[in-house]
């Protein structure tokens, strides 16, 4: 099986290269000149958009093939206060400048909306936020001119007392999207609420794919074993992935493989805390498990010391690869693994 390994948002390698500058509304507000303060916002969002491709380019020099955008690239992108700015005419050709160079070097990228994008939502004005933030996340991958095999990943959202009662709400409000939205989603288990299983059965039911957090299922795995989430749940996600390859007409597994996320514990005080690097074995472990079903996974390390984390990984695969522990690193970002007997 081959898995590609990627990072999120930052590069703690390059300086001066962060997506994520912004302004607060307080100090927008403080602007004696209104449109000048949106020309600053725009400015600032086309920093943050050159800041993204400079990653795209370490990553390609680095051998690495997965990059998750900041969701932060446009400040004050869903503010009430600004609803009638539209930046994307002024950010267009950064935008497509970033979406070319992704899509020329084959790095798979996606974003992953706020924890504030719920759709298991009981309250109205709390939904209509949920959609616009998805909106302006779905309008920027369209200014990259991306297509629909590139995603937002999003959580079901909160239980709000009664956990069956909001899957159900999640599955008829997610559900009533536009096809627009609902084809740029995948749909991942949290580490408080939903878990595999429970997250599983609402991706089938709205019919997008599932990635599974490793992380968030060993510390809200309910009843699930590991016979269950190998031999059960886990082709099943798979199939998840083959139904949406074959909506977009992708004949190579490669093309859209199945995605993980994985990171460790901060702590045993803090253990739904992600820690600054990742224990290789405990991955390794269930990738080997996944070789017997897979040929392709992507792996996100969602890890504090974001590429830092990925090349420290990539070290100690190549010590378990000296180990003849199944592991076989084959460039920066890539390795190859041997199924478990």
């Amino acid at each position: 099986m081959i898995v590609r390994l990627g990072f999120v948002a930052m590069s703690l390698q390059l300086e001066n290269a962060s997506p994520s500058k912004t302004m607060t509304y307080a100090s927008f507000s403080k602007l004696g000149d209104r449109e000048a303060g949106i020309r600053k916002l725009e400015r600032i969002a086309e920093e943050n958009l050159r800041s993204s491709l400079r990653i795209l380019k370490h990553c390609k020099a680095s051998g690495i093939q997965m990059y998750r955008f900041s969701s932060k690239l446009i400040p004050l992108a869903t503010h009430e206060e600004l609803a009638e700015w539209d930046p994307f005419a002024a950010l267009k050709p950064a935008f497509r400048e970033v979406g070319e160079y992704a899509d020329k070097h084959g790095i798979r990228v996606s974003f992953h909306p706020d924890h504030f994008c719920v759709f298991s939502t009981p309250r109205p004005e709390v939904l209509a936020k949920s959609e616009l933030d998805l909106i302006n996340h779905v309008r920027m991958l369209e200014a990259m001119e991306l297509g629909e095999a590139t995603k937002c990943n999003i959580h079901i959202g909160g239980a709000y007392g009664d956990k069956a009662v909001a899957g159900e709400r999640f599955v008829r409000q997610f559900g009533a999207l536009p096809p627009r939205l609902k084809h740029r989603v995948t749909l991942e288990n949290d580490d408080k609420t939903f878990n595999a299983r429970e997250t599983l059965d609402a991706a089938e039911q709205v019919g997008v794919p599932m990635v599974l957090d490793i992380h968030h299922h060993a510390v809200n795995s309910g009843d699930i074993d590991d016979e269950e989430l190998y031999n059960g749940l886990w082709p099943r996600i798979v199939r998840t992935w083959d139904m949406e390859r074959g909506r977009l007409g992708l004949t190579d597994a490669g093309q859209l493989p199945p995605k993980i996320h994985a990171s460790s514990p901060k702590s045993l005080s803090d253990p739904r805390g992600h820690a600054d690097y990742l224990e290789a074995e405990p991955l390794l472990r269930f990738l080997r498990h996944a070789a017997r079903t897979s040929e392709h996974v992507d792996c996100m390390l969602e890890a504090k010391s974001k590429d830092e984390a990925l090349f420290k990984l990539m070290a100690d695969f190549k010590q378990l690869e000296a180990e003849g522990e199944g592991v076989r690193v084959l460039d920066g970002g890539r390795v190859e693994i041997s199924a478990v007997d």
